[in-house]
């Protein structure tokens, strides 16, 4: 799919762009011509992946909380989007321990707040808006049985419940309000444990262990035995590019929910991920200190057959491919001769041409 034809000149609105996720799709729109808006309240991290790159001048940057609906609303009928990606989020488990209520607010109003601000008002252009939630929206039993986009949602921790809380939310106002406006479209993705350069987020396993090893600090790992759907973070914007094309011109996705994550071949322990990053640097070590806490599940596996049949999406990095991926961009950031929007935005062509090739 040509995104740059598709995209050139559209324009997208993204809230939460400061983020780790964000700012690759911003990136990556950036590339493709695209006009952005950026919505988000901060910068959520030290270093920060979307001051590195230094795109902030390339774009609309709009100061906004999700849970401020009259300067939201401001904001879309002001810019007049095309589409919407909606990544705002309160997006780290144990951080929802310790902040339920900012979790709960961010994640479930600000989302309703997208929604309501859809319903409300009437739009000369067709707007086509794309919500991220998470894997972690399913009621998780720890089988190994992958959730296909039917199955129940639920979440004991506050993250994942306030995650499944906004879909709920999500369902409500498509079916009583969204479906009936010709102005209107909004489709749902739930993407897999995504990782890629650029994610310095706290209590995340890739950031902890580049942190911990540019110090040649020994770092701790929880939980070496949880199986996650890991995924290059390119894969899951491909995504939700291709979701937010294909939305635009079938009225038949409208309301859709689609997986976006590995197959059960790429579903692989935290340890084997370690291993496999590991060789890119020299002496490190790892130690293992179990969560005693137990905040997180051990497995979690979600099926994307969905999305390969109906938006002919599908993971196309092989789990060597993305520790590659993943490895090389932290190695080169710590070279302070890289520009490293030169080199995300190689990666990202570098990935369009394995698409090219795949297809």
């Amino acid at each position: 799919m040509n995104f740059r034809k598709l995209y050139k000149n559209k324009k997208v609105l993204i809230t939460g762009h400061t983020g780790f996720k964000g700012t690759w799709l911003t990136l990556w729109l950036i590339k493709c011509g695209a006009k952005i808006m950026g919505l988000s309240n901060d910068i959520p991290t030290k270093p920060s992946f979307f001051k590195m790159l230094k795109i902030k001048k390339k774009i609309l940057d709009v100061n906004c909380d999700v849970r401020n609906i009259n300067k939201l609303e401001k904001n879309i009928l002001n810019f007049k989007p095309d589409y919407i990606f909606h990544f705002a989020a309160q997006a780290l488990v144990k951080k929802s321990f310790l902040e339920p209520y900012n979790t709960w607010t961010t994640n479930s109003l600000g989302t309703i707040n997208i929604l309501e601000i859809l319903r409300r008002n009437n739009f000369k252009n067709k707007i086509t808006a794309i919500i991220i939630t998470s894997d972690k929206s399913y009621k998780n039993l720890e089988k190994q049985k992958a959730y296909i986009e039917t199955d129940t949602l639920g979440g004991s921790d506050p993250y994942s419940a306030s995650k499944a809380s906004a879909e709920l939310g999500l369902k409500s106002y498509i079916d009583s309000f969204l479906k009936k406006k010709k102005d209107v479209l909004v489709g749902i993705a739930r993407a897999g444990n995504v990782i890629g350069g650029g994610d310095w987020s706290d209590d995340r396993l890739i950031p902890d262990c580049i942190k911990s090893w540019s110090k040649k600090e020994s770092v701790v790992i929880r939980n070496p035995k949880s199986t996650r759907p890991w995924q290059h973070v390119l894969e899951a914007i491909n995504g939700y590019l291709i979701f937010g094309v294909k939305l635009k011109n079938d009225k038949k996705l409208d309301g859709e929910v689609f997986n976006f994550g590995p197959s059960d071949v790429l579903n692989h322990k935290v340890e084997d991920l370690v291993k496999k990053i590991e060789v890119f640097w020299r002496d490190i070590k790892w130690i293992i200190r179990p969560d005693k806490l137990k905040l997180e599940s051990d497995l979690l596996k979600i099926n994307s057959n969905k999305a390969k049949k109906k938006l002919n999406w599908k993971c196309i990095l092989t789990f060597s491919e993305t520790s590659e991926y993943v490895s090389k961009w932290y190695i080169n950031y710590f070279n302070k001769n890289i520009n490293m929007f030169d080199y995300s935005s190689g990666q990202i062509s570098s990935y369009e041409k394995k698409l090219r090739s795949k297809n």
